[in-house]
């Protein structure tokens, strides 16, 4: 299922007391849209998932749906490590009408291959939504392979991969054996290009917050063909998609966001904001770029 080229996992703006905004939440959305943006991820790692409640993640989720009002897909964050839960929160954001629902794979549990499939295809079962998997080792510390992410787009409803592996082989070999409207979405923004060029369907993006706009025109000069024009772009864009990673995500995006007036609050502990030094470093780099 095709999301579109450029999704943005947004990040979820604070209050200074680090309550969801709302109405700072509406701002986002209507900068994100406007700046190239095809589809919203809600609540999902940029969003700060692992701090929100179950009440915070729905009230989230209809506000988004409705601000969006059916203008670009939402996608809702709704996995977690605990399939029962991740089953009730999906059913929840299917009543509220999102579009599709994300569903990591499960941290901490470390279950085997077979535990992941039957976790995705159970809570799969259990709902209408299409699904986008989201396989993440690097902060999950398991891992979907290439057979069972094969195995799982064979159920009906699961749809698309995001996938934050970096391994450019194993998407290749996802690639060339799922069927056609299976859609792979690169997780990485460094990789955008790289995926593109190997089949993926586009990227769910950070850096699209600050640089959604230029991101946009890498990915359509490459749909039109104009390959080094989207390689010349993406050496460009680098510096910014690898600096908004100095630090644990998304302290360096919100931390952007603000530097262009966009404010978004802080982030919840356990993660904390950027050091001045490193807040330094950035606004450096977002002014050189600029």
């Amino acid at each position: 299922m095709d999301f579109g080229s450029l999704l943005t996992a947004m990040v979820t703006p604070f209050d200074e007391n680090n309550r969801i905004n709302l109405e700072r939440t509406t701002e986002l959305i209507e900068y994100l849209l406007d700046h190239g943006t095809d589809g919203l991820i809600i609540a999902g790692t940029t969003g700060e998932s692992p701090t929100l409640s179950f009440d915070e993640k729905l009230a989230l989720f209809n506000h988004v749906v409705t601000v969006v009002n059916g203008r670009v897909p939402v996608v809702a964050g709704t996995g977690n490590n605990n399939t029962e839960a991740s089953i009730r929160l999906t059913q929840e954001a299917e009543k509220i009408g999102v579009d599709a629902a994300l569903l990591v794979t499960p941290y901490y549990n470390k279950p085997n291959q077979e535990g992941l499939y039957q976790h995705f295809k159970t809570v799969a079962n259990e709902t209408k939504l299409p699904i986008m998997l989201y396989n993440i080792p690097s902060r999950a510390i398991v891992r979907l392979t290439v057979e069972t992410i094969v195995s799982l787009s064979q159920i009906d409803n699961i749809v698309s991969v995001k996938d934050s592996s970096g391994d450019l082989d194993a998407i290749s070999s996802i690639l060339e054996q799922v069927s056609e409207d299976f859609t792979v979405y690169s997780g990485d923004d460094s990789l955008t290009l790289p995926i593109q060029s190997i089949g993926g369907t586009g990227v769910v993006s950070v850096a699209s917050h600050v640089i959604g706009t230029e991101m946009k025109e890498m990915i359509m000069a490459f749909e039109a063909g104009e390959v080094k024009q989207a390689a010349k772009l993406h050496r460009k864009l680098l510096p910014i998609m690898k600096a908004l990673f100095m630090a644990p995500s998304p302290s360096p995006v919100k931390a952007a966001l603000r530097y262009q007036q966009l404010n978004v609050g802080s982030v919840r502990l356990p993660l904390v904001p950027l050091s001045p030094f490193e807040e330094q470093n950035l606004y450096r780099l977002l002014d050189t770029y600029k």
